[in-house]
Order: structure tokens, then C-alpha cells, then sequence
């Protein structure tokens, strides 16, 4: 699916600021417990982590609960997406203890029935998203291939800003894990992972600098061109 989450080669976000060598994990206290709480909320809601879920939670995330609440806020939001996805949290449940907390008088709404539609992970892929298959790879080194023009309704790792554009691989990645069915909870489905050399000028027009960028694209991304 199409989100906010997808930024990669829009403008209009302000400079990017350099990374300092004494810049803190954590700036302050709360980030560190955001960070902990969004792990802990994965593992509970699908049954073992699963990284793709988790960033399928944070596209559907509307623009303010992604960008206005800050980096560990976002996780924070995501977190509570997939709780209440689950049925693990009622909707709303997060906000009303909150106001409690705060002295108001706010009845929170009742746990969910367990959600049968739901299925969560049979296989956590934290420990590792490598994967061993037996079919050759579709496409070689040197091929020319052009990632396709596809926006499905779900969880893609396919950038927007390459869609529709022709490279060439300059390398075969080990196959992984395919985000886009993981984190519907629909099998790995794993298969390779291509480095796709594209020119900056055939990504974002004429008028670009002259440069190359690499895009590392699952198989189901690409197909042959002429």
C-alpha cells in the first residue's frame, strides 16, 4: 500500500540532519520504555516478532500519529495498532487509562473477544529473515529489469520511486523472507533479493544529476525488459 511511511525520493522534509558520535540511543527516559513497549506489543500481538507486521502497523498510521509524535512515538502508535488488531486492547483503551491517570473520571472500554480471523505468525522471523530455496534465480547479474509498476492494497517493500523504472542487477542476494506475506500472516514465501542499479536521471527524470542509486528488490518486484 501507498503511505506516509513511503518518503523515500519525495522532497519537502528539510535537510537531513548528520549523524553526531555523541548522540544518545535514547534522548530521553520515555523512549527507552517506547522502544521496549513495542517490542513486547509485537511479540503479544502476533505470537513472536515479526518486523514486517510491525512496519505494516506503522504505514497505516495516519500522517500526525507518524510524523508529529516523533520517531518513538510512532512506535508507540504502531504498537497499539497491533494490540488492538489482534483484539488484544480494545480500541480506545490506551486513551482512557491515559486520562485516568491524569485524574479524569473515564470508564475504559472492556477487553475484546478473541478475534478468530486473526492469525498470528506460526514462525517468528526475528532471529534471522534468511532463508534456503531450491529454484535457480529468475534473473542474472548484468540483466537489465524493470521493477514493476504495482501498488497492491497491502505491505509492500517495493519503493515508489522506482516503480516503473528499468536497472540492471548488479548482484544476487541469499532469499529472504517476503515481507509483503509475512506481515499478513500468509506464509515466508521467500525468494532472492536482486541489487538493482538504477540512473538517477531514468528514476526522476532529465533534469537530475547525474548518479546511480541501488535498490535491493525482492524477486516478485521485477521483470524483464528489452
Amino acid at each position: 500500500m501507498d503511505s506516509i511511511a513511503d518518503m523515500g525520493g519525495t522532497s519537502g522534509w528539510g535537510a537531513v540532519s548528520p549523524p553526531r558520535p555523541d548522540e544518545p540511543v535514547f534522548k530521553e527516559r520515555w523512549e527507552g520504555r517506547a522502544f521496549a513497549l513495542a517490542l513486547l506489543s509485537s511479540r503479544i500481538a502476533c505470537g513472536g516478532y515479526n518486523p514486517d507486521a510491525f512496519r505494516h502497523a506503522h504505514e497505516r498510521l495516519d500522517r500526525s500519529a507518524y510524523l508529529d509524535d516523533g520517531y518513538f512515538g510512532r512506535w508507540l502508535n504502531g504498537a497499539e495498532l497491533m494490540l488492538t488488531d489482534s483484539a488484544t486492547l480494545a480500541p480506545g483503551a490506551v486513551d482512557a487509562r491515559a486520562r485516568n491517570l491524569r485524574g479524569e473520571q473515564v470508564e475504559e472500554p472492556a477487553v475484546p473477544e478473541p478475534r478468530p480471523d486473526y492469525a498470528p505468525t506460526a514462525a517468528p522471523v526475528g532471529a534471522g529473515s534468511l532463508r534456503s530455496v531450491d529454484t535457480a534465480p529468475a534473473f542474472a547479474v548484468g540483466e537489465r529489469v524493470r521493477a514493476k509498476n504495482m501498488s497492491p492494497p497491502g505491505h509492500t517493500r517495493l519503493p515508489r520511486y522506482v516503480r516503473g523504472h528499468a536497472g540492471v542487477i548488479e548482484r544476487i542476494q541469499p532469499a529472504h523472507v517476503l515481507p509483503d506475506t509475512n506481515a499478513h500472516f500468509l506464509g515466508e514465501n521467500p525468494q532472492y533479493v536482486y541489487s538493482v542499479r538504477f540512473d538517477a536521471r531514468e528514476v526522476w527524470g532529465s533534469g537530475t544529476d547525474a548518479f546511480e542509486l541501488t535498490a535491493e528488490l525482492y524477486e516478485t518486484y521485477l521483470e524483464t525488459t528489452s
